[in-house]
């Protein structure tokens, strides 16, 4: 990726092997991004990408260290489009909030929009494509899923997710240290309110 980064590719579990890099603390590296299936480390000086690299070869995931966080969200699950995903994945409403509440989710990377954390963990049984329209205004704090993901949009934007509920909970504050309240690797939990 240029003279000052390294795409790592084909990895497994993206958040793990980032926090995994950003705890060694190696010399030069300004970034570790990860995403869907790779993590991206920006560097300040070429001569850390080997240190980089050898790292990553080394790494089979971080383990759990007992650091790992954990995020409760209070969701009432009136969405908008809650009835249209029930009827669409062959459950009923109670079903799909069921199924929702008891999955265990982890960020698996963020993107799109400062605080906005991809899900992964969502039960195979709601997995939908995005919508076939997406919406121009979507309420911040609105609870999500897509494409085998679940998300909550931390302020108002356009999106193309299904809408399941809504939570009252700030997800990026510029004021609050770190910004985002899911950077990748937290585990996360939808409970109804």
């Amino acid at each position: 990726m240029g003279p000052l980064a390294v795409l790592i590719d084909d990895v497994a579990e993206p958040a793990h092997l980032g926090e995994h890099l950003r705890r060694r603390e190696m010399p030069g590296v300004v970034d570790v991004v990860p995403a869907a299936r790779t993590v991206l480390v920006t560097v300040d000086d070429p001569a850390a990408l080997a240190a980089v690299r050898d790292a990553a070869e080394a790494a089979s995931g971080a383990p759990d260290d007992g650091t790992t966080v954990s995020v409760e969200i209070p969701v009432v699950y009136d969405g908008e489009d809650l009835t249209d995903v029930a009827a669409a994945v062959g459950l009923t409403v109670d079903e799909v909030v069921e199924l929702h509440t008891g999955a265990h989710f982890e960020v698996a990377f963020c993107g799109f929009a400062p605080g906005f954390a991809y899900l992964s963990g969502l039960p195979p049984a709601l997995e939908l494509p995005r919508r076939a329209t997406p919406r121009t205004r979507v309420p911040a704090g609105s609870v999500a899923i897509a494409a085998g993901y679940s998300a909550v949009y931390p302020t108002v934007s356009p999106g193309g997710w299904h809408l399941l509920g809504r939570t009252t909970i700030t997800l990026f504050d510029v004021d609050r240290d770190p910004p985002a309240l899911l950077p990748p690797g937290t585990h996360v939990r939808f409970v109804a309110a």
